[in-house]
């Protein structure tokens, strides 16, 4: 059995830490002239100090181990002030809060081919990939003819824009209210780690202008519980099915997120709608 993590030894690896990403950095990676030869390695602790905007003795006690309490502030400021990257941001907070850092969310990503491939190997489950905005970024055969993502224009190629205004969802959803309720409040949450992004509040103002109903439902700040995982769905074709679903991150740091749908088993409508993708659409 490993010991348990003490605030003793974590202070120590967050001096080792510390000390670590300050030696690999040279005066120049952040503006600063070197002033002739060095003793050591990589910046010294008052030029830290100083671009961090905290006295050398403060930091000096913190990069010696002592048992003072930082601010979540300044810790960003050291983080950019160290040229730390996402996860040693995360790993810097960790080492001084015991608890993940909030990160600003970003809306745009690109889909490794990785996922593309998972995505085709799974004809049967509608499969697609949502960034923190709820853009669609990429999507298997299967989800395609269920929500019928490639007719849709880029820019429109969203989830929640196609909840909200596309007649086939609503009709697809059923019931919708219920449904949509719970997935608004889900997209609240990822509203919230993106506020300062501008393409999701363009998206937020953009809805409450076209439906009244997002409008109504947003502005009642109503915050539902964890969704249960399962979705009913009208397919014309074959009628009501009943899916279970899950929601997997496949890129953290990126919040990119596969969405993953399987018709519930040992019911004879979900064999039906198997049997339905299998089939070649008929062209109009």
């Amino acid at each position: 059995m490993s010991a348990p993590r003490t605030f003793e030894r974590t202070r120590v690896e967050l001096a080792e830490f510390l000390r670590s990403r300050r030696e690999r950095l040279s005066p120049e990676d952040v503006g600063l002239h070197a002033g002739g030869r060095r003793r050591t390695p990589g910046l010294r602790r008052e030029e830290v100090a100083a671009l961090a905007g905290v006295g050398l003795s403060w930091y000096t006690w913190l990069e010696q181990g002592r048992d003072i309490s930082v601010s979540a502030t300044f810790l960003d400021n050291l983080s950019r002030t160290l040229r730390l990257d996402a996860t040693e941001r995360r790993h810097l907070f960790l080492l001084a809060h015991q608890r993940l850092p909030p990160e600003p969310g970003r809306t745009w990503c690109v889909v490794p081919p990785l996922i593309h491939r998972l995505m085709d190997d799974i004809p049967t489950r509608p499969a697609y990939v949502l960034n923190l905005r709820w853009d669609v970024l990429a999507w298997n055969s299967a989800a395609d003819r269920v929500f019928g993502l490639s007719v849709l224009p880029a820019d429109r190629r969203n989830l929640l824009w196609m909840l909200f205004t596309s007649p086939a969802m609503h009709a697809l959803f059923n019931p919708w209210d219920e449904q949509v309720l719970q997935i608004l409040s889900s997209f609240r949450r990822d509203f919230v780690r993106a506020t300062q992004d501008p393409d999701i509040a363009a998206l937020v103002k953009e809805l409450e202008k076209v439906s009244p109903d997002f409008r109504k439902w947003w502005r009642q700040q109503d915050i539902h519980g964890p969704c249960q995982g399962i979705r009913h769905l009208h397919i014309e074709s074959v009628g009501q099915v009943v899916f279970e679903h899950t929601t997997l991150t496949i890129d953290e740091d990126r919040h990119l997120r596969l969405v993953y749908y399987a018709a519930k088993e040992g019911r004879p409508e979900s064999r039906s709608f198997e049997q339905w993708l299998q089939q070649v659409p008929a062209l109009v």
